[in-house]
């Protein structure tokens, strides 16, 4: 009887699922991040799921094989983990929905048990492991110069993710063809799929180009973070709407990612987890967005304070009554009012 493997949203740039592959434990000194593994569920959390490679959610049982990949992950408000950190018992966790897999090393105690997973061995064919650089584009070399709308944040979960799909939303309501890309985190498909949902044209991460998170040696990030340029290049569009994951102080290479597109940067959205947090990333970072929003704006009280100790507008993009203003902003910084306030003609 053949094994029945769930594929995580990690497998979703690979044959896996179409072409037979064998099992094989391989040694510690053999893994590398990225690898493929099957590994099987030992004992699972409530509330823990892991998407599958249509995006969707599955909750796994106990006794279930899957195939993620191993990676590193360093969350500051969730949790840390890494490959690195196994032992020679095997056990893992999953450490995102996505299906990245390591040893947990820190975690929040506020929110559920990360489930736990044993290894089982490397996903191989003809005696070579598979790893999702395997799965790399062919690009064509073109160069990016599409018009960017970054957005960045103070931390995880300081409402990037929301931003992008109103601003996508926004920019397709204009009749801009509109691509969306996060550019550096810990693989998760649904952070991308909701700006398909919201009206992009296209969506891409750093999966795509073959990362299971973003967290790697900067040289190596700045190669991949070079091929999925040229890919959104390829893909074209009148302008793009880039997260950048996490924060771009924090070690998943996000001020690289910054660096190398900030000559197409239109706009820089700032998402905040509360007012004190903008100025402190304004200051370590040496940036100055042009419009701040996330958590921070969800009260007037947040809006002014924001406001007051950064000097930049900030508005709560998910109140239709700040839609107006945010619509200025946009069209402003494209290009696409002439001074009355008008379509621009060029």
């Amino acid at each position: 009887m053949t094994d029945r493997y769930f594929y995580s949203s990690l497998t979703r740039i690979s044959d896996l699922e179409t072409v037979p592959f064998e099992v094989v434990p391989l040694d510690r000194g053999a893994w590398g991040s990225g690898d493929y593994v099957v590994c099987e569920v030992y004992s699972r959390s409530l509330g823990r799921q892991m998407e599958v490679r249509s995006g969707r959610s599955l909750e796994l049982a106990e006794a279930d094989l899957f195939v993620g990949a191993l990676g590193v992950r360093h969350a500051t408000l969730e949790a840390t983990g890494s490959w690195k950190a196994v032992q020679d018992d095997g056990f893992m966790e999953i450490l995102t929905g996505g299906g990245l897999v390591g040893r947990l090393t820190s975690r929040s105690l506020i929110g559920a048990d990360y489930t736990r997973v044993i290894y089982r061995g490397h996903v191989c064919r003809d005696g070579r492991k598979v790893s999702m650089s395997d799965f790399m584009p062919v690009v064509s070399g073109r160069t990016f110069d599409i018009p960017t709308i970054m957005i960045i944040g103070t931390s995880m979960s300081a409402g990037k993710t929301t931003a992008a799909q109103v601003i996508v939303r926004r920019l397709v309501s204009m009749g801009l063809r509109v691509g969306g890309a996060k550019v550096t985190g810990a693989g998760r498909y649904r952070d991308i799929l909701s700006m398909s949902d919201a009206g992009a044209s296209w969506v891409l991460d750093f999966v795509d180009v073959g990362l299971p998170s973003s967290i790697c040696p900067e040289a190596e990030f700045r190669s991949r973070m070079a091929t999925l340029m040229a890919v959104m290049a390829e893909r074209d569009g009148d302008v793009a709407v880039i997260e950048v994951g996490a924060s771009p102080l924090e070690p998943y290479n996000g001020a690289a990612a910054v660096e190398m597109l900030e000559e197409h940067v239109e706009l820089l959205v700032l998402c905040a987890s509360d007012p004190y947090a903008v100025v402190g990333v304004m200051e370590a970072f040496g940036r100055r967005p042009d419009l701040i929003t996330g958590i921070t704006s969800n009260t007037d009280a947040g809006i002014a304070l924001a406001e007051r100790l950064s000097g930049v507008r900030c508005l709560n993009v998910r109140d239709r009554r700040a839609l107006p203003a945010l619509d200025d902003l946009l069209g402003n910084a494209l290009g696409l009012w002439d001074g009355s306030g008008g379509a621009g003609t060029d």
